[in-house]
């Protein structure tokens, strides 16, 4: 059974997927000094849930917004790194006690310094410096560019006397994990994978110093600062890459005192599976895949991808793009549909299931982890 199908504006339906939403109060207007410049700012007392964190309000851009973009291998990674960073972040800013804002502290310039080969005209580059004569071959063995891209994020609290302060920083370091490069101008682009053991030690590397240079700038001398690596896939890969390792610099510390290791991944299906934790979820796919292939006679190309957490599936994201002919065939697809994840997909996991057509997005299913029925919408 379908808990809800909703032909409702999507704006309004997201109240119904992200389950129950508190009764509305008051925003809390306090201050904020940004830059010298003090500045009135609200929070919203609306939490969506406490997965979330509630955002300042009027929304500060990042100070280096657009960087990811053409930093970041895919969008997949793009996405990813946001969203992983904003995970490892709940594990030392909790969303009950702090605030999110985009990152205010480092800016494109110094960000882009950073990034570079470290050099005569660029000492502040983190990424190894090249030799006199090195072959394009060499420096993809020798010196390969490691620093892809520096994400930050900033977490606030409310102070006693109705001000907000910034009370934690998050640093996403996303790692390459091939270098890139020609051997001519204009010529074939070679690829060198770079190993994991290596991007540890860099990025660990990087970390330290980039924790080091935080804690010469104004303001930032005692703020706790958390630091996450992130291992980027290849350009032409449709999963995101995930973050191998965190740690935290705290009050006042130079440097970070303990590395977390982190075992994410996000796994495609249908593939061949050799490996045991993935049969039960690629059998449940095919299972389901093939209910939909029965339903329509034509072709659909449907796809999974899998997100593990210590070795344990918590999430699957399913889209189907498919050709279809009316409004009435579009509603009996999405409950016939539905009544497949249901049937196919056990409770402990959240399902999330996207129809699109070359209209556009048609229908949207979730189903989170212990609930018996999903939330449905069908756009109009």
């Amino acid at each position: 059974m379908i808990k809800r199908i909703s032909w409702i504006p999507a704006m309004i339906s997201l109240s119904l997927i992200v389950g129950c939403v508190p009764s509305i109060t008051n925003d809390t207007e306090v201050i904020q000094e940004i830059d010298s410049e003090v500045e009135t700012t609200t929070i919203p007392n609306l939490q969506l849930s406490d997965q979330y964190y509630r955002t300042l309000l009027p929304y500060e851009k990042s100070a280096s917004r657009g960087m990811i973009v053409s930093n970041v291998n895919s969008k997949y990674d793009v996405k990813e790194v946001e969203n992983g960073l904003t995970r490892i972040s709940q594990r030392s800013y909790s969303p009950d006690k702090y605030f999110f804002q985009e990152g205010q502290m480092l800016d494109a310039e110094v960000i882009s310094s950073w990034l570079s080969r470290k050099s005569e005209e660029q000492p502040l580059g983190l990424n190894p410096s090249v030799k006199e004569g090195m072959t394009p071959e060499q420096r993809a063995t020798q010196a390969p560019m490691y620093l892809a891209h520096i994400l930050e994020q900033n977490y606030l609290v409310k102070t006693d006397d109705n001000k907000v302060k910034l009370a934690g920083i998050s640093i996403g370091l996303a790692l390459n994990s091939i270098y890139y490069y020609q051997k001519i101008q204009y010529g074939p682009t070679f690829e060198e994978p770079i190993p994991e053991s290596a991007l540890l030690e860099q990025g660990k590397k990087m970390a330290n110093e980039i924790v080091a240079r935080m804690r010469t700038m104004e303001g930032l001398e005692n703020v706790p600062i958390t630091i996450g690596l992130f291992k980027q896939e290849s350009r032409n890969s449709i999963v995101p890459g995930t973050y191998m390792a965190f740690g935290n610099a705290s009050e006042g510390k130079g440097s970070i005192g303990e590395w977390t290791p982190i075992n994410e991944e996000f796994i495609l299906f249908p593939q061949p599976i050799t490996e045991e934790k993935y049969r039960e979820m690629d059998n449940a796919f095919k299972n389901f895949k093939q209910d939909i292939d029965e339903y329509f006679s034509n072709y659909t190309s449907v796809i999974a991808t899998g997100f593990y957490q210590d070795d344990l599936v918590k999430k699957v994201t399913i889209d189907i793009p498919i050709q279809f002919y009316g409004s009435a065939e579009i509603i009996g697809f999405t409950q016939y549909m539905a009544g497949s994840v249901i049937k196919r997909f056990p409770d402990s996991i959240q399902v999330e299931v996207s129809v699109t057509s070359i209209n556009g997005p048609e229908a949207f299913l979730i189903k989170k982890a212990g609930d018996k029925e999903p939330y449905v919408h069908i756009y109009d």
